[in-house]
């Protein structure tokens, strides 16, 4: 390692001319350009997202039936699925959404404040009421979308599943940007 220089000058020489350290240190470390922040933001949420769809696939499945034999994941895992009507899977999918949403939200905020953003803005129990509140509101907007394309279109859950996904990723980044998070 290179010990640091008196000189300014110095240090942004040798910073520009090492750019992998400098990526890497803005990937291992908290302090990072807008881009690096936003790509550690969307591999967070790809974590919590894995963590989402596994958790409301199992709960699809297995506890509040919302799959149906045409669902192309049910076909992909050659599951035997519980056939029932429109509505019954549309407030199904919701329910399952809603236990997923639970432990996935819980996921996405400890990466975000231990890896994506700077904790402290708020005291943190207003902080992760706050993360919540901002994620059950985006939560219940997706699910709502979710559970209108199916009952409304009898689209199949995994494809209204995806809209869900898409409008709670544009309205968390946008509220926990700058209304949780110190930047």
């Amino acid at each position: 390692m290179v010990p640091p220089s008196p000189f300014p000058t110095a240090q942004v020489i040798i910073a520009a001319s090492n750019p992998m350290r400098n990526l890497l240190k803005q990937f291992t470390g908290r302090e990072h350009t807008p881009l690096i922040q936003f790509i550690k933001y969307a591999i967070s949420g790809g974590i919590a997202t894995a963590v989402h769809i596994s958790l409301f696939y199992l709960c699809a499945y297995k506890l509040m039936p919302a799959l149906s034999p045409q669902d192309p994941v049910a076909h992909a895992l050659r599951l035997s699925v519980v056939t029932v009507s429109d509505a019954v899977r549309a407030r199904n999918s919701m329910i399952d959404n809603g236990a997923a949403f639970v432990v996935s939200n819980f996921t996405a905020y400890l990466l975000n404040i231990f890896w994506v953003f700077k904790s402290g803005r708020h005291h943190w129990l207003v902080e992760i009421g706050l993360f919540y509140l901002v994620s059950g509101i985006s939560v219940v907007i997706g699910s709502s979308v979710m559970g209108y394309l199916i009952n409304h279109f009898g689209i199949l859950t995994t494809v209204a599943f995806g809209a869900n996904i898409l409008t709670s990723l544009l309205i968390n980044f946008v509220l926990r940007k700058y209304v949780i998070f110190k930047g």
